[in-house]
């Protein structure tokens, strides 16, 4: 498991989540199974149910009566507990991103750092991939997921000059797609310029933003009385939302009141700041340098 995936702030995430023997839980990013399994560990007769839409994530599975496995996107949360009669649950994890296996996995091409086919596919069985969207997205579609999902300011002429490239020839690689953004790159800002160009195409193939506002909005429905909300993000679009999400109920940040014109909050905030990584755990493992932890508590 430590191979495929260091998990991040782990007993920071378990004291969150307040787990007792007896619970039901959900982890809705399986992976490496890191989290999963420590929080198997505490349970008796208590059930967790762990998500992953990666078909590689079931290669980490060990076999424990009291977990169930479901090989979907998380945005399906609801149904699938209510399909295992496991509503309401606990607690909720969410270690979003991606992990150190699918980083480290260059033919997955989600990282510049490999030379590797543009794919970026966390489902490799769904149809859309960095590649097909990189060479068919319009230049105001490639503008706007560079200038939204990536922060990125020379947006609009980095997709016109996509857009003419691929006329010469279809761009299939990541080498192709930094040599295509060479002029763009700046010279002592090369590694965060790339991650940010990296992060928006693998938002926009895989949905993430979208499925994470479901994830939230539907924990809302699912969790019990007194029930735990864990999210741990590794970039500020993701934190952003998540705490919209924990401060009003709305991933947009816009405050719902009642009749008499007091804020509905669906959640208490535990944590006023995000909880970091210690020094200590940054230099063991520096994916954990970027994330940013938010736990919050059902209101009954």
């Amino acid at each position: 498991m430590s191979d495929y995936h260091i998990p991040v702030m782990l007993n920071e995430c378990l004291e969150g989540m307040n787990i007792k023997p007896d619970g039901r839980y959900v982890d809705v990013t399986y992976g490496g199974g890191g989290h999963s399994r420590s929080i198997l560990r505490q349970l008796n007769t208590g059930k967790l149910i762990a998500f992953d839409q990666d078909d590689e994530a079931q290669d980490n599975l060990d076999e424990n009566e009291n977990l169930i496995f479901i090989n979907h996107n998380f945005q399906y949360l609801k149904n699938f507990l209510k399909f295992h009669e496991m509503i309401p649950v606990d607690a909720i994890l969410a270690d979003l991103g991606v992990s150190s296996h699918q980083i480290d996995t260059a033919d997955r091409g989600f990282s510049f750092r490999f030379a590797g086919e543009l794919d970026m596919r966390m489902n490799q069985s769904q149809e859309l991939s960095a590649k097909e969207l990189v060479n068919t997205y319009s230049a105001e579609e490639l503008s706007y997921i560079f200038r939204h999902y990536g922060e990125l300011k020379p947006a609009r002429a980095m997709a016109s000059a996509i857009v003419q490239a691929r006329e010469i020839t279809a761009i299939n690689s990541t080498q192709q797609l930094m040599e295509v953004l060479r002029n763009f790159t700046p010279k002592h800002k090369k590694n965060k310029f790339l991650a940010q160009v990296f992060q928006a195409l693998r938002i926009a193939v895989n949905g993430e933003l979208k499925a994470l506002e479901a994830l939230l909005e539907q924990s809302a429905e699912v969790l019990a009385p007194g029930g735990r909300l864990v999210v741990m993000s590794y970039h500020s679009l993701e934190d952003r939302i998540v705490k919209n999400f924990i401060q009003t109920g709305n991933t947009d940040g816009t405050p719902e009141k009642d009749f008499y014109g007091n804020p509905i909050r669906p959640f208490k905030n535990l944590t006023r700041k995000p909880i970091t990584a210690s020094d200590e755990e940054i230099e063991k493992n520096p994916r954990a340098r970027s994330a940013k932890l938010r736990i919050a508590e059902k209101i009954a």
